[in-house]
């Protein structure tokens, strides 16, 4: 009598996405790989410890921290399978109450960031760059938390803020500027920076090859070599799940969840210059050698 062999597991760091549901529930099935999901409310408060432990085999991470550990030497491989993506232009907030605030006057000001090296940020310090003309080594950036990598150190013109302080509540009460609040507007008083940020960054990701990438997907370097299987039918489960929503109605370039290198490339080259010139990583990756251990195998 034959029996199936045990499947390979895997401990799993997923965040609850529409993109994942189908996975996390059971829907999309594999015979070869079992997936023990982490038990993570918020996917983010578990990067520090896959990057400096090396906890999951499979897992979720913010872009800009995997260049970094990638950069450190960390033991982990990228996949081309992206489960995080959003505009950023709406994620950066000031007060009306104290006056007008336009992307433009940042110069010389104390804007908020949860870390120096938090994707968001680095994307969004981009756009000041590029878009606005704004020098963010002139701006005075205070930060709430460490950086996920422990080697990386922030520079000089960040500065961490007092004990006990919330980003929030400085921003309420004009002891910083402006703020990169995240995602959802975190009080009714705050607004957008960045005027009329919806259209902004559908224009933004129109010209520059979709919309941006937060986080991909990561695997233990060692299982890439030993297993060669598993990658394939992780990267399988991983697309079969996003499929199970429907693809953006205006084409492509706005699908949050894009699949593969060519579709990700030009996001992809686009942080990795953003890091390079934030002082985040001290070398230029490119895109294809971020991918090399992996590509063939999907």
């Amino acid at each position: 009598m034959s029996t199936m062999p045990d499947k390979y597991k895997l401990y799993t760091l997923l965040g609850d996405y529409p993109n994942t549901t189908a996975l996390k529930k059971g829907e999309v099935t594999s015979d070869l790989i079992d997936l023990a999901f982490a038990n993570v409310k918020v996917s983010n408060t578990a990067f520090k410890p896959l990057v400096r432990e090396a906890r999951f085999d499979l897992g979720e991470l913010a872009i800009v921290t995997y260049l970094q550990a990638k950069a450190y030497g960390k033991p982990y491989v990228l996949i081309p399978a992206t489960v995080l993506g959003r505009g950023q232009h709406h994620t950066i907030a000031y007060n009306p109450e104290r006056g007008r605030l336009r992307a433009s006057d940042l110069m010389g000001k104390r804007v908020g960031v949860r870390a120096y090296s938090q994707t968001t940020g680095v994307w969004v310090r981009g756009f000041l760059e590029d878009d606005y003309k704004i020098d963010p080594t002139k701006i005075h950036w205070v930060t709430f938390e460490d950086p996920h990598l422990a080697e990386f150190k922030d520079p000089d013109f960040v500065m961490r803020a007092p004990e006990g302080k919330t980003m929030v509540q400085m921003l309420i009460d004009g002891e910083i500027d402006a703020a990169i609040v995240g995602d959802k507007m975190p009080d009714p008083a705050l607004a957008p920076l960045i005027d009329d940020a919806d259209s902004a960054a559908r224009k933004w990701a129109e010209t520059h090859g979709g919309i941006p990438i937060n986080h991909m997907m990561v695997i233990r370097s060692t299982i890439v070599s030993s297993r060669p299987d598993v990658v394939k039918e992780i990267y399988r489960t991983l697309r079969e799940s996003r499929r199970a929503v429907a693809p953006p109605a205006d084409g492509s370039v706005f699908d949050p969840w894009r699949f593969g290198v060519e579709p990700n490339r030009r996001s992809i080259e686009i942080i990795i210059d953003y890091s390079f010139r934030q002082k985040l990583i001290s070398r230029m990756f490119s895109v294809d050698e971020l991918f090399d251990d992996a590509r063939a195998l999907i």
